[in-house]
């Protein structure tokens, strides 16, 4: 028998009676799993920490989870979990819903500036979509446009078209649509009565009826007694009289390849899960079960044990720690790989066309001189860009070259599109040639700086790639290195192995592109980039400092720029609803590496803008120093912000020396000493922090090779520093 990889619309019934019991549970974070299955973790008063699944993909569900089932969160949380954290940090959870007798279920949270619900379609292809209060939809895992809905962020969301629910048609209804079958009584029950394979099943099996009973033959005794049989189900749901069982199977063929093959230790058959039901099945009453207090406890136990359990070719049982999916991984960052390598090509052909755009307006100097000074003469004399469309068109229509040449006229952007050599060139009317030739090179060459950039993302995930590889063939070459028991009573992100007792601490160096910078990823995993001098300031904000990102710097002169990146170089990116914990990590950097450490203070003021507030352009008759800016309009700002960064070892998935604020390194490291404004020399600090991390490690070689004193100078403040005890 198959295992069941998706749960039925009679099982979301049942979790939807169950899971009302978590309203007013707040969502804490939230995380993606592999493209398919998001994870909310939530604290209920009642109920301490609640994680909430909903899986998508090949394996389809949703239930509250045993926290020591949950696996460890991702290093990185991609884009959909950031937009989860934003939209649901802090909210309530509001309750559940299952939609018509579908396989939709729809959690809809509560929070001050607003209430958002999330959509688990756990049918078909499968998808989570994410919706405002107005049921726009914010983002989701897939997008979808079919004639009949749409589902894509911009658009309302679109449920699929509702089915019969059998647990709420009357007689009469049942009848009817029975009646207009050609078929059986179960293949009617399946299909025209939404039931599914089994359940169709088990009510003929409740109703004593044949279930190849022919519908011609079947007569009302027949209807009623189906009828009555989904009633006392439906009764059932709704009441929550539930008494869940799994069922199991002893393994077929050899799960070992020896004598002993499908027994387990004990000489007893080797059982699989195959089923999870809200209460017993007469159609399963040949197989062993087990009894659960709750559903949704029976349904998380049945998918943990159904990832673990010898599959139907008779795969061993895992008995060891669970090995992890290095293969899904080193396939993820080749692919993440031939994407950037993509971009790349793609950058460089963009950046040949702009090129190939201005070399273009030079051939052809006179033709698109007379053409821009055509539109500028006309212009000057309040000619309406109407009125300049037609005589061009006119023009064209008598054959004069540059008139021919002109393909479009955009009043709104003062803008005039020639086609050269079957190549369109939009200008700008109320410039020369030489003007829109060097536009279109600048162009060019800010392409080829963000292809540079991409190639630095590149050899990045090339090195998280070979560290990947590094940690498979660790484990390979263990058998399986045992892993370290969870002791943090969360379960958030334990370490998997004792990094500090180990004797030997294997070295995966990364080669990320920021790293010349001063850096720290935060709390919510965002990259906060600053910069060491002048220089670093104004590359920062010239060449990464993109449209979505936010710029913050210090009250007090004399300071870092720092940029919170909603996305890396070679990233697309989309407006972002910055966590606050974020931010205030992102304010606390910049008041750290500030004047403010350096003056002794134990605290000071941070403001951010965004991108288009800052300028290089000063104020008639002012001066701006190198690295410095301009910055217009309002600011958002952070008061008495602590004066506090935190150093430490990193050991997962990279070894290296981190720094920044406390909150956000403790959890990334696996051990930190914090600093604050004090009376030591940068250099000193740098070696007592050295002397302390390299007694924490067996391994004390690892750490002069990871963090000496020179790499953790690197993340101290310029000025005096103590470590806080």
């Amino acid at each position: 028998m198959d295992p069941k990889r998706e749960l039925s619309s009679i099982d979301l019934r049942a979790l939807v009676t169950e899971l009302g019991r978590y309203e007013g549970a707040k969502v804490d974070k939230a995380y993606l799993y592999d493209d398919d299955l998001v994870r909310l973790k939530l604290r209920d008063f009642d109920h301490g920490r609640v994680e909430l699944l909903m899986q998508v993909g090949e394996i389809k569900r949703a239930h509250v989870a045993d926290p020591a089932h949950v696996a460890d969160a991702p290093e990185r949380p991609p884009n959909f979990a950031k937009m989860l954290r934003n939209r649901l940090s802090g909210a309530d959870f509001a309750g559940v819903s299952q939609y018509e007798f579908d396989r939709i279920l729809t959690f809809e949270f509560e929070r001050e500036d607003g209430n958002t619900s999330v959509v688990a379609e756990l049918f078909g292809q499968g998808n989570v979509a994410v919706l405002d209060g107005t049921g726009e939809v914010v983002g989701s895992l897939s997008t979808v446009r079919l004639r009949s809905r749409t589902v894509a962020p911009g658009a309302q969301y679109g449920y699929p078209t509702s089915r019969l629910n059998p647990l709420e048609v009357s007689l009469d209804a049942f009848t009817r649509h029975m009646n207009e079958s050609d078929s059986d009584v179960v293949r009617t029950l399946a299909t025209q009565l939404n039931l599914g394979g089994l359940y169709a099943e088990e009510i003929c099996a409740r109703a004593g009826v044949e279930k190849e009973l022919p519908i011609e033959e079947a007569d009302e005794s027949t209807y009623r007694a189906l009828h009555e049989a989904i009633s006392d189900v439906a009764e059932r749901l709704r009441a929550g009289e539930f008494d869940p069982r799994i069922y199991e199977e002893p393994v077929d063929g050899p799960a070992n390849g020896g004598e002993d093959a499908g027994k387990g230790a004990n000489g007893e058959p080797e059982m699989r899960v195959v089923d999870v039901t809200p209460f017993p099945l007469v159609e399963r009453e040949g197989l062993p079960s087990v009894g659960f207090d709750s559903f949704n406890a029976a349904v998380d136990e049945y998918f943990r044990r159904l990832e673990r359990d010898p599959a139907a070719d008779g795969e061993p049982v895992d008995t060891g720690p669970s090995r992890p999916d290095f293969e899904a991984e080193i396939a993820k960052q080749e692919r993440i790989i031939e994407q950037q390598e993509g971009a790349i090509e793609g950058f460089k052909e963009e950046a040949a066309a702009e090129r190939e755009r201005a070399e273009l307006l030079y051939a052809n100097y006179e033709l698109v001189d007379e053409v821009l000074s055509t539109v500028r003469g006309a212009r000057e004399e309040s000619i309406p860009w109407a009125e300049i469309e037609e005589t061009l068109a006119a023009g064209a229509e008598q054959g004069i070259p540059a008139a021919e040449a002109v393909v479009g006229v955009d009043g709104g952007t003062g803008t005039v599109t020639v086609e050269i050599d079957g190549t369109r060139v939009e200008l700008e009317a109320d410039a020369g040639v030489e003007v829109n030739a060097d536009r279109l090179y600048g162009e060019a060459k800010r392409i080829e700086e963000k292809m540079e950039g991409a190639k630095e993302a590149v050899e990045s995930t090339r090195a998280e790639l070979a560290a990947v590889k590094e940690r498979k063939a660790e484990w390979e070459a263990a058998d399986g290195d045992p892993r370290a028991e969870e002791d943090d009573e969360d379960g958030e992100e334990p370490p998997e192995i004792d990094w500090l007792s180990r004797a030997s601490v294997p070295i995966r160096s990364p080669d990320d592109w920021y790293q010349r910078f001063r850096w720290f990823h935060t709390s919510d995993g965002y990259l906060v980039i600053g910069g060491r001098n002048a220089d670093q300031n104004e590359e920062l904000v010239k060449k990464y400092m993109g449209k979505y990102d936010r710029f913050f710097h210090t009250q007090a002169h004399g300071g870092p720029v720092a940029l919170l990146k909603a996305a890396g170089p070679s990233e697309s990116a989309d407006p972002v609803d910055w966590p606050e914990e974020t931010l205030r990590e992102a304010a606390q950097f910049a008041v750290s590496y500030s004047s403010d450490w350096k003056d002794g203070r134990g605290a000071g003021d941070a403001y951010m803008v965004e991108p288009d507030q800052v300028s290089k352009t000063p104020e008639s008759g002012e001066y701006i120093e190198k690295g410095s800016f301009v910055i217009r309009g309002e600011r958002t700002y952070f008061e008495d912000v602590p004066c506090r960064v935190a150093v430490g070892i990193q050991c997962e998935p990279v070894t290296r020396a981190i720094g920044g604020p406390p909150s956000a390194i403790t959890d990334r490291a696996e051990t930190t000493v914090t600093l604050e404004p004090g009376m030591y020399a940068q250099n000193d600090a740098a070696m007592m922090v050295y002397r302390e991390l390299k007694e924490r490690f067996a391994d004390q070689s690892f750490v002069r090779k990871v963090a000496s004193a020179d790499q953790l100078q690197e993340f101290l403040p310029p000025g005096g520093s103590e470590i806080r005890g």
